[in-house]
């Protein structure tokens, strides 16, 4: 079994093997289950993820509180009409990772990638480039392994929660998943992918956990979007050979201390960052009553 990223790339390089295949073997191991077993249980976290992409993507969705919903639809629209600045497939990575999350706060049905406030970022990548790259279905559930894998690794070593180290915990290990996950799709080494974790991930070093309301919808939603955005670019930057000068795993463990040293009111209490603008209070009171400090 592997500890940390190193011992990923190590296990899979000498082994001649992806990424997703250690840790599909790793988790046969882990909990004696069949690999048909653990493949048919991934295949249903697919389906989950799919149907929130299109419900995301096709239905009038809005959050119980109003703060949310419509926007992937808009970013649809905007695609149709005009030629996006940023290219399709970003723009489709963006747009599917924002439904999904659109999703949650409207209390649908989501998988957990690694949370639920950073649901979007895997399955709206990983559909997003399901359409540029034509993988079989089981190459998609492959994506979802190896960003695992990458998950597996940041929360053994850091945290994954906003409530623990800030949404770079959070939306930050999401990005960098989906960043190696997208690598292994297009073609990319092991070592590749451990890149693009490192690129993404230091991009999200020190981002605070604000949501207002304690609701986990603004900012949460929108940096569900820039997570796609930086994951995708994150895996080209690894994939023309773009390397980081501080490796992975001190990558990771830089994202701890920071997120160790990031103080309470900025890990997911909705007491300092944007939840403590006048807006952020503002909306507070008008969907509680008061504000949550004064409760």
């Amino acid at each position: 079994m592997f500890r940390n990223v190193a011992e990923l790339v190590e296990l899979a390089e000498s082994q001649g093997k992806k990424i997703s295949q250690v840790m599909i073997e790793a988790e046969m191991n882990a909990t004696n289950r069949s690999r048909e077993e653990i493949m048919n249980e991934m295949y249903r976290n697919l389906d989950v993820m799919e149907k929130a992409v299109e419900r995301g993507l096709t239905e009038d969705i809005r959050s119980h509180s109003g703060l949310t919903g419509g926007d992937a639809k808009k970013l649809q629209t905007y695609m149709k009409e005009r030629e996006p600045l940023s290219g399709m497939t970003l723009l489709n990575a963006v747009s599917m990772s924002v439904a999904v999350n659109e999703v949650n706060a409207a209390m649908g049905t989501i998988v957990a990638t690694p949370t639920a406030g950073a649901c979007g970022i895997v399955p709206g990548t990983l559909f997003a480039m399901s359409k540029k790259l034509n993988p079989t279905r089981e190459e998609m559930v492959n994506f979802l392994f190896t960003a695992g894998a990458m998950g597996f690794c940041i929360a053994n070593n850091a945290f994954i929660s906003g409530a623990a180290g800030g949404c770079q915990a959070e939306v930050g290990s999401a990005t960098a998943m989906a960043a190696a996950a997208i690598v292994e799709m297009a073609g990319g080494t092991p070592e590749e992918s451990a890149q693009a974790v490192a690129i993404a991930l230091k991009n999200m070093l020190g981002l605070v956990c604000d949501p207002i309301a304690g609701l986990v919808e603004v900012p949460c939603v929108k940096r569900n979007a820039m997570g796609a955005a930086i994951a995708t670019t994150a895996a080209d930057m690894a994939l023309a050979g773009i390397k980081s000068i501080v490796p992975t795993d001190e990558v990771i463990l830089a994202m701890y201390r920071i997120g160790c040293d990031m103080p309470t009111t900025l890990k997911e209490t909705a007491m300092g960052g944007l939840a403590a603008t006048p807006t952020g209070r503002a909306i507070e009171a008008k969907i509680f009553g008061v504000p949550m400090e004064k409760k």
